[in-house]
């Protein structure tokens, strides 16, 4: 990329913050660290990843903020419920179909 971008996959960007790929993940699905899905694969910006460390410093000599996962939220990605490890379910064929409007067998 001419932008200067360097781009990491889920396993480097996890080797770059020193954590495990699924912690790397669950982080990522929550928004908590930036992170896309353009296809099945998770892609990180270094750039983001450095600034994600940055924002965990602590100021003034105070202890270091925690990061930890408060609550679970929905995963946005376009393949999260095979890949991603999100907790979401597909509607069933009677929810698509009364979505659509779609004629239905009585």
């Amino acid at each position: 990329m001419g932008d200067g971008y360097r781009t990491l996959d889920l396993n480097q960007a996890a080797a770059f913050l020193r954590m495990s790929p699924a912690v790397l993940r669950q982080k990522a699905c929550a928004g908590i660290i930036k992170g896309a899905k353009p296809g099945k694969c998770w892609v990180f910006l270094e750039n983001d990843l450095a600034d994600y460390l940055h924002s965990l410093y602590s100021n003034r000599g105070q202890a270091p903020q925690s990061d930890r996962v408060q609550e679970k939220k929905p995963c946005h990605s376009s393949n999260a419920a095979t890949s991603g490890g999100c907790d979401l379910t597909p509607p069933t064929a009677s929810k698509y179909a009364s979505l659509l409007k779609l004629p239905t067998n009585s």
